[in-house]
């Protein structure tokens, strides 16, 4: 495989509800530090960088969380591109989307897909398994997919039953795909030697692109609709909207793998999970004597199998037995063990509602930094905004509110009409109803200042962009969003 490319495609898209409060639609999972002290999808780009011969990885994401992807690019120190989906098109057309833009600069390159929201405690042999599978896609026209070994019959995954040998490492020819069992079928499988599919396909982009073409045509061709009409911005691809929207949306299990003729199977024996449940995330955590995890600041009193989870403050449990306890800054789940896969449902019910802690949680983070909404009432609304060194908020101004700026913690520079001043910590000013203005930190410290917006509306579809440096549309926030959903400072 002496001089073969390797490209990891990192896939960003979903919402990871099964994980609220904690994941939710405008900060799902992937970007949520689980297991260690780095998001999972810094972790995933860490790991990929291990496979010997990896280059560059494009990571496809959702426009609302394309800041998100830049940063952890930068997080992890990698160099890679950012491919961006206009609109959610499940696997199959961002797969075929990006093994048209790597394929276009090489067809030989080999692509190693994967979601960004898995947790694999053993990068390194991780990377080694990658390393086996991406030797036998670069030698032939194979598919290569990681299976994981079963650790028992799960209900929550497909299987795929290897057949023949098909390589080293273990490596098999795949039989048959299945989709999530009951658990009785599941327990048949784990004693046929079947293996957990961990969504993780691994082929030379023009292997890639002739199996599309082969087994779902029309996805491909409008996937090669969008990459022709894709624009660069900033760091940024642009899938075309219009062609992007008009793609099929399926899994590339159903779209190619089930009817591909070369797939293998390289099995992989170290821990991992895709964490899709708050009982997957707890057995990351070692439990006490009395099988209770706590992450956070919190406490199991006399309390048997519970799981707390607290990210602002002191959560105790007492007398509880077979409970979880989510504590985020804004909402509280308590839910039976044996109940947890009920999670979506509750998100579905609050979206139903218009509920804005279905998708919005209270710490937002930005491309400057991050705000938080302290408190909010008739005619105010007040925030805590850090602005990271570097970070700039973009150059506004808003019809129906004025605001109250107070320097909490470092150095800001303001741009208030005409003017540009420093402000310093415990100072203040006032930017008065419809004045242009601007919050920048060019500092080497973060800037945390108090905001106090006050008027007859605070709706965030009142701000208007006169410039911004991240590129951001003038669009200005969701129509009608509440004033707790900030979208767009």
């Amino acid at each position: 495989m002496s001089g073969t490319k390797i490209r990891p495609v990192i896939l960003c898209g979903g919402s990871g509800t099964r994980l609220w409060p904690l994941s939710r639609r405008d900060h799902p999972k992937q970007f949520l530090a689980l297991g260690a002290d780095r998001s999972l999808l810094v972790q995933a780009i860490e790991r990929s960088a291990l496979i010997p011969g990896s280059e560059r990885p494009l990571l496809v994401a959702g426009e609302d969380h394309r800041f998100f992807a830049r940063a952890a690019l930068e997080e992890a120190g990698c160099p890679g591109q950012l491919l961006l989906e206009p609109v959610a098109r499940n696997t199959a057309a961002a797969i075929a989307a990006a093994a048209l833009v790597i394929a276009a600069e090489d067809a030989g390159a080999v692509l190693v897909v994967q979601p960004s929201d898995h947790f694999i405690k053993d990068a390194a042999a991780f990377a080694a398994t990658l390393s086996q599978a991406a030797a036998l896609a670069a030698a032939s026209d194979a598919i290569a997919l990681l299976g994981i070994r079963p650790t028992g019959p799960h209900t929550g995954y497909g299987y795929i039953e290897p057949g023949a040998s098909a390589g080293e490492g273990g490596a098999r020819a795949v039989t048959s795909f299945h989709e999530k069992p009951d658990a009785g079928r599941a327990q048949g499988f784990v004693e046929k030697g079947f293996l957990w599919n961990a969504g993780v396909f691994v082929a030379r982009a023009g292997t890639l692109v002739a199996a599309f073409e082969q087994h779902a045509p029309d996805i491909l061709a409008g996937a090669r609709a969008a990459v022709a009409g894709a624009r660069q911005d900033q760091d940024f691809l642009r899938l075309d909207r219009e062609a992007y929207e008009g793609t099929r949306a399926q899994s590339i299990d159903y779209a190619v793998m089930e009817a591909y003729r070369h797939c293998v199977v390289v099995p992989f024996a170290g821990e991992w999970s895709d964490l899709g449940s708050w009982d997957a995330v707890g057995s990351l955590y070692e439990p006490d004597g009395q099988g209770n995890r706590t992450v956070g600041d919190a406490i199991a009193f006399d309390s048997r199998n519970t799981m707390i989870v607290s990210e602002h403050r002191l959560a105790v449990t007492v007398g509880l037995e077979n409970v979880t306890v989510i504590d985020a800054k804004d909402t509280v789940l308590i839910a039976a063990n044996d109940r947890l896969d009920g999670v979506r449902d509750v998100v579905a019910l609050l979206k139903q509602k218009e509920r804005a802690e279905a998708d919005t949680p209270v710490k937002v983070e930005r491309p400057w930094g991050n705000y938080e909404v302290l408190s909010q009432g008739p005619g105010y609304q007040m925030k805590r905004i850090v602005v990271k060194p570097g970070g700039k908020l973009s150059l506004q101004y808003h019809h129906h509110r004025a605001e109250h700026w107070i320097v909490v913690e470092g150095r800001a520079e303001v741009t208030r009409g005409e003017e540009v001043f420093t402000l310093s910590r415990n100072e203040s000013t006032f930017i008065p109803l419809g004045a242009v203005h601007r919050l920048h930190n060019p500092y080497s410290e973060p800037v945390a200042i108090i905001e106090v917006q006050t008027g007859s509306y605070l709706g965030e579809d009142d701000i208007v962009r006169v410039e911004d440096v991240y590129g951001r549309e003038n669009d200005g926030a969701e129509k009608g969003a509440p004033s707790v959903a900030v979208k767009n400072a």
